[in-house]
């Protein structure tokens, strides 16, 4: 199947993405969240041979599959491992009917100006290379909003699109992410003004060509509606940012035409420790709350 069948599945399809792309800095923590405390590793290498170990038990749970899950976010190193001798991208999409993004960020800049950019990306034409040759749909970058900042959150949108714009060259569709910080005082007023900056870049695209947002779930419900319905637009995902599972759920029911991609909200309450039949029965009930969530709206 094609990336026209991928688009038309991520476009039209009921569903949503997971995030399995904890890269260098969030692996001890996802680890540590699995059951795996830092003892059990060494060095580097062993760290990401144990978080390998742990998606690849996700993906191939009897409960993932592309009957509820429309895509899978990697990190780099996982992209460039396998699964039972198969390229993980290639597994995904061929055995599990799971469309694979790719996190192509390099992590962030400190903060300036009530934001953090991300940080310089010098090898992205060859990971987008990479990433076509193992037959990826399209690749996910994170910033961060930490506050209500007109010139910041300009700053952070206007990198997300040039960038966002070398991602389409590539052939790739782009999740853009500007993430607004849940924890923040002012979130409400910083989700109008990121609302307006990513509207004034949409109008701008060429026609044919279409990106992916990857928004926290607002404040006001249907906040990001117009996004959602713009022509330049695949798909609206939501983060969970911190949120319980049942917090994001609840609130991603409320809006709309707006899908989960949840990362640590997906692997709430999976262990290392867990039998086989205990880890795919959590992760049922997880991956079918988030399903039901996701197309309330």
């Amino acid at each position: 199947m094609s990336k026209k069948d991928q688009a038309a599945r991520m476009r039209e399809g009921n569903g949503f993405i997971a995030a399995l792309d904890q890269s260098g800095g969030s692996t001890p923590k996802a680890l540590r969240l699995y059951g795996i405390e830092e003892d059990r590793y060494s060095n580097e290498d062993e760290m990401f041979d144990l978080i390998h170990q742990m998606r690849t038990r996700i993906i191939k749970s009897p409960a993932f599959t592309g009957d509820n899950i429309l895509g899978a976010i990697l990190f780099e190193q996982t992209m460039e491992r396998e699964i039972d001798g198969k390229p993980t991208a290639a597994y995904l999409w061929e055995e599990r009917g799971v469309v694979p993004f790719l996190k192509v960020d390099k992590g962030l800049d400190d903060e300036t100006d009530g934001v953090r950019l991300m940080k310089p990306m010098p090898g992205l034409k060859d990971l987008l290379a990479r990433a076509n040759t193992h037959g990826v749909f399209g690749t996910k970058m994170r910033s961060v909003i930490d506050a209500a900042s007109p010139s910041g959150i300009a700053a952070v949108v206007d990198q997300q699109f040039a960038v966002g714009a070398e991602i389409l060259d590539a052939g790739l569709v782009p999740i853009i992410e500007p993430e607004v910080t849940i924890s923040i005082a002012d979130k409400a007023e910083a989700e109008s003004i990121l609302r307006d900056e990513i509207a004034k870049h949409l109008d701008t695209l060429p026609a044919g060509r279409e990106v992916m947002l990857k928004l926290t779930l607002p404040e006001t419900a249907n906040h990001y509606k117009p996004l959602i319905d713009h022509d330049r637009v695949l798909r609206v995902v939501a983060l969970s940012g911190g949120y319980s599972r049942d917090e994001a759920n609840t609130r991603l029911a409320q809006n709309t035409g707006m899908i989960a991609s949840f990362s640590r909200a997906l692997t709430e309450g999976l262990s290392d420790q867990q039998s086989d039949d205990a880890f795919d029965g959590q992760l049922k009930q997880s991956i079918g709350s988030i399903y039901k969530a996701s197309v309330a709206g």
